[in-house]
């Protein structure tokens, strides 16, 4: 059976999902914004707020609901959760989710890989070029970067434009992309160093283009990864990942990674698909001796999660 294509299900209440729920609403989507967990019940009207670019308000009325209130997921299903609970989403969704089409939206390598080996009959990866902050439970701060590129990891190619055209709205841009490999692997050696630098040095995105010294740290991160790529047959430069970072940094000055956020509000972080994922690539490519930077800066990261979520409620910071 064909897949409802005037209904979008957002999995992952957060600032990503948030945002995108509210750019799809005002552009006349059906959306239903789903709650990660399934242990809530009932469903409700919620007014949610972003602060998009130029300081402009956007606001629209959205179905929040959980999980475990679908018996199927008739539409386009998009997941804005972490990646860190993909194989446990894997398993709730596989009967839920029919012949739709399930659209990541998550940083990292492997992401797809728990879908994929539950036969999920169509999986597509987006890239996001965007920052999104939580300011409070109704509010997300949105800046988008660039045009976010979406591909077919398993499914029709034919059937991209359309799930493009269902998401794409003016405030948060998307389009289709035959060859997302590469992309998917320079964004993620972006994030490698995003995600473990800016939380271990308590710094918002526009450290990079702001301090010489975090800049030479991040090419050196950015060389040891791009390395393992080229092993991997992945044809992708220092410089031109460099440039994405510093083009990240300088749009989403003062806007915090995911990853500190995480950290300051006590949740999991996904450093296991970045730094930790690159870092078994390149063991199974007999190229451990490559990335010691990458992964020690994945080890203090996962350290410092871990000892803050041990620390007693008042104390968030090491």
């Amino acid at each position: 059976m064909a897949y409802n294509v005037e209904s979008v299900f957002i999995i992952g209440a957060g600032a990503i999902g948030k945002a995108l729920a509210v750019f799809l609403k005002l552009a006349g989507r059906k959306v239903v914004l789903v709650r990660g967990s399934v242990d809530e019940a009932g469903s409700q009207i919620e007014r949610l707020r972003v602060e998009a670019a130029g300081d402009t308000l956007r606001e629209a009325s959205i179905e929040v609901a959980t999980l475990n209130e679908f018996s199927t997921l008739n539409g386009l299903v998009v997941l804005a959760t972490k990646s860190y609970g993909n194989q446990r989403l894997s398993d709730l969704l596989r009967d839920k989710i029919g012949d739709s089409p399930l659209v990541l939206l998550q940083n990292g390598l492997g992401v797809e890989r728990p879908f994929l080996e539950r036969g999920f009959p169509q999986v597509y990866r987006a890239i996001l070029f965007v920052t999104s902050q939580c300011l409070s439970e109704d509010t997300v701060r949105f800046r988008p970067v660039a045009v976010s590129p979406i591909g077919v990891e398993k499914g029709e190619v034919t059937a991209l434009s359309a799930i493009v055209r269902q998401l794409n709205t003016p405030d948060f841009g998307f389009k289709s992309e035959e060859n997302i490999q590469p992309i998917i692997w320079q964004k993620a050696i972006v994030n490698c160093v995003f995600n473990s630098v800016c939380p271990l040095l308590e710094a918002d995105n526009g450290l990079f283009h702001r301090n010489e010294a975090a800049l030479e740290l991040a090419r050196r991160i950015i060389a040891e990864c791009t390395a393992v790529a080229r092993a991997k047959g992945i044809m992708i430069g220092p410089d031109e990942v460099e440039e994405s970072l510093l083009r990240i940094s300088r749009s989403s000055d003062g806007q915090l990674i995911s990853t500190l956020q995480d950290i300051r509000s006590r949740r999991p972080v996904e450093i296991d698909t970045l730094n930790f994922e690159i870092v078994r690539i390149a063991r199974s490519l007999g190229l451990d001796n490559r990335v010691r930077e990458t992964g020690l800066l994945g080890e203090l990261t996962g350290l410092k999660a871990k000892l803050v979520l041990e620390m007693p409620n008042q104390t968030t910071r090491l």
